[in-house]
């Protein structure tokens, strides 16, 4: 019998990892994420940072007062764009290495920084984490080996992000899937019959609403080639951010934003409605479910700039740019490393010499 029935959340918050909806762990002032364990405190005061009206932002960049002037560096290798401060003594790119020109600086408007995560772990530690690293490699270059013996080859770096707030409602249609299963016979390799159990799903119609809202949807505000930031490293508990002061860049190189607040709008759109297809998904119910059609509404919509902190080791072997990677809160490491063709040869060569004499001793033995 097809059943049609329409479901009803209550309010709900998305996951900032995964986008599963967080539900209340009982006894804790802490809502949980049942599908990847993530573990967001509740907040039991009043949020410190201002949120920032997004369409007034949208229209016209909105009055001034949370925009300001600052001294871009710019790397002519790679195209990143840096700010740093004036007591960081090493200018060179965070990226590729490459030295940036002071008298090239120029001035630049940017949206403040409503917030940034400081480093919690400093570049002594982060150091000491790419060089355990790097000692576990086989096979590495000598250049890889002696540039974690080096900590002036490891840059602190703040990288800049957008975050989204809205509230979220959405109706949806779809179809519960239940499974039940028949008993099917079959013969064996020895021609013996036998029977076995096969999962079938039955399918019905399923639609209804979900509202909620959605958190701090973070989403990058430069254009990273390919190799910058892996996403398994770019993880921070943005329950740590603190109301945006200079002091914080302090001996540290700060990014600058280069995909413009529209685009990056834009792209959290698109992660609200895979939030709301999770919610739908849920709401729905039984064994597994088809999302069929989703249509949102946004409001109340609010944003933040800003900067998130990270490690980066760069340097060049054979005329290609490596980077590696350290979150500046978890201490996670990542990074693409590269492969020395003489060592290999040589241990190559090596093995078949002692194979090689293995042998020829084996014959003389005989």
């Amino acid at each position: 019998m097809e059943e049609n029935p329409i479901h009803k959340t209550e309010l709900k918050k998305a996951c900032i990892n995964c986008g599963a909806e967080l539900k209340y762990k009982p006894g804790t002032t802490a809502i949980t994420c049942e599908y990847c364990g993530h573990k967001e405190e509740i907040s039991l005061a009043t949020s410190k940072f201002e949120e920032l009206e997004l369409y007034p932002y949208l229209e016209s960049m909105g009055d001034q007062k949370n925009s300001e002037e600052i001294s871009m560096l710019h790397c002519k290798n790679c195209g990143a764009n840096q700010h740093v401060e004036e007591n960081y003594k090493s200018l060179h790119c965070v990226y590729c290495s490459m030295p940036l020109i002071l008298e090239d600086a120029r001035k630049e408007d940017w949206i403040l920084p409503g917030a940034v995560l400081p480093f919690q772990i400093d570049q002594s530690a982060s150091f000491t984490i790419f060089k355990k690293w790097v000692n576990g490699l086989w096979w590495a270059p000598n250049k890889l080996k002696k540039a974690s013996l080096d900590p002036q080859f490891t840059k602190g770096l703040y990288l800049p992000y957008w975050t989204f707030d809205a509230q979220l409602a959405a109706n949806y249609t779809g179809q519960r899937g239940e499974y039940y299963y028949e008993t099917q016979t079959y013969r064996d390799s020895d021609g013996n019959r036998k029977s076995r159990q096969v999962r079938k799903t039955r399918w019905y119609p399923a639609s209804g609403h979900v509202s909620g809202f959605v958190d701090d949807t973070l989403i990058k505000a430069s254009k990273q080639r390919a190799g910058r930031v892996p996403s398994k490293i770019a993880r921070w508990d943005l329950k740590k951010l603190q109301p945006f002061n200079s002091g914080f860049l302090s001996g540290f190189v700060t990014e600058k934003y280069t995909i413009p607040l529209k685009d990056g709008h834009t792209k959290s759109r698109e992660t609200a409605k895979q939030i709301a297809t999770s919610w739908a998904a849920g709401d729905i119910g039984g064994d597994t479910q088809r999302v069929t059609s989703i249509n949102m509404k946004l409001a109340e919509e609010t944003f933040k700039h800003i900067l998130l902190p990270v490690y980066v080791s760069s340097y060049r072997y054979n005329g290609k740019e490596y980077n590696f990677f350290v979150n500046g809160e978890t201490g996670a490491l990542s990074g693409k490393r590269p492969y020395s063709f003489w060592k290999i040869f040589f241990a190559i060569l090596a093995a078949l010499i002692i194979i090689g004499m293995i042998v020829v001793f084996a014959q003389g033995a005989g």
